[in-house]
């Protein structure tokens, strides 16, 4: 299977720059993966898709303001440091710019010394592990000082930091945002609510990894990137109840979707558990845990591509993403959504 099988033409005007004003009203592709067959809805209408009993799960991530701009304190080089996962305690693996100013025992100082951290070991392409120093809560002090790191195909300012967060957002550590999560509202969870579906939480704190390109032409050669996962005893309880009454799992997203497909990989069922991912869906993989997927529209060549076209069939996915274009959806994290069914 070769990458190339995964790459598509966007004319540059279909990629979303900003949020719409208000979250739901962004438009919803409606895919049958048994069929091919497409109706065009908005994302409020997701209401008539899903029935009492169905089980909607969502990723509770929040990111974290992960872009800082500090100065070497030997030199005062400007440097650039993007904060990409928590390994442990106070250290963080981070993408920097210039990487080549950065060597073990360099020292980078932000907000006038608030925040400082010295590079503990050094990685290739651009990775260094930093060990953070300050004074305070560390959460806080980030807030103040760091922006958040928007994917580089967005050039607009973002006029409001939580509209790249979903509005169930609640435990900090994500570098991206899972942006099939944006189209919530607040009132529209509780009209799901309202009508029987059981909302269950994983969490997983999303890398910059899973919107990179995939760089190598045979799929099976990537290298998948880690990202850390957690799953609570009450939300493994729902699912296997659910799996066991043959109730439907819908999957807010890819990110949620290797939470739910790890766990089922490892275990053979849902259970309280937390660690690393690395799993890699790609057309061949035989989906474990979730019947229905909620996605937005991913970058060319991209494992998120892969794994929808795993999902529902390569063929269904293209034809789908050419019907979106031809009716200019908006793509990628700002952009239109996807209920695969």
């Amino acid at each position: 299977m070769k990458t190339s099988d995964f790459d598509y033409e966007l004319p540059e005007h279909l990629i979303a720059q900003t949020p719409l004003k208000q979250r739901d009203t962004s438009r919803l592709l409606v895919l049958d993966k048994e069929t091919g067959d497409i109706c065009h809805r908005v994302f409020s209408d997701i209401v008539d898709y899903l029935n009492e009993g169905d089980v909607l799960v969502i990723n509770d991530t929040k990111v974290i303001p992960a872009r800082l701009y500090g100065v070497k304190e030997e030199t005062n080089a400007v440097v650039q440091i993007l904060m990409l996962k928590n390994v442990h305690g106070d250290v963080f693996e981070c993408l920097a710019k210039p990487a080549k100013r950065i060597q073990i025992g360099t020292v980078v100082s932000f907000g006038d010394g608030v925040l400082k951290a010295e590079c503990v070991d050094v990685k290739e392409d651009g990775i260094r592990f930093f060990k953070f120093h300050y004074q305070g809560i560390f959460y806080e002090i980030l807030e103040s000082l760091g922006e958040m790191p928007l994917p580089p195909y967005i050039h607009e300012k973002l006029e409001e930091k939580d509209r790249y967060q979903t509005v169930y957002a609640k435990h900090l550590g994500s570098a991206a945002a899972p942006t099939a999560g944006f189209h919530f509202t607040e009132e529209l969870i509780n009209k799901l609510i309202d009508k029987g579906v059981i909302i269950v939480p994983v969490t997983l704190h999303v890398g910059l990894g899973t919107f990179r390109p995939v760089n190598v032409e045979d799929v099976k050669e990537h290298k998948m990137h880690s990202e850390f996962y957690q799953m609570s005893s009450e939300s493994a309880e729902i699912l296997n109840k659910a799996k066991k009454e043959h109730r439907p799992i819908i999957s807010v997203g890819t990110t949620s979707t290797r939470v739910l497909e790890s766990v089922m990989s490892l275990y053979g069922e849902f259970l309280e558990c937390s660690g690393w991912t690395d799993i890699f869906i790609y057309p061949g993989y035989q989906f474990k845990a979730i019947d229905h997927l909620i996605t937005n529209f991913h970058l060319p060549k991209s494992t998120l591509l892969m794994l929808v076209s795993a999902f529902a069939g390569k063929d269904h996915v293209f034809h789908a993403y050419e019907e979106a274009i031809n009716c200019e959806y908006r793509f990628f994290s700002f952009g239109d959504s996807m209920f695969i069914k």
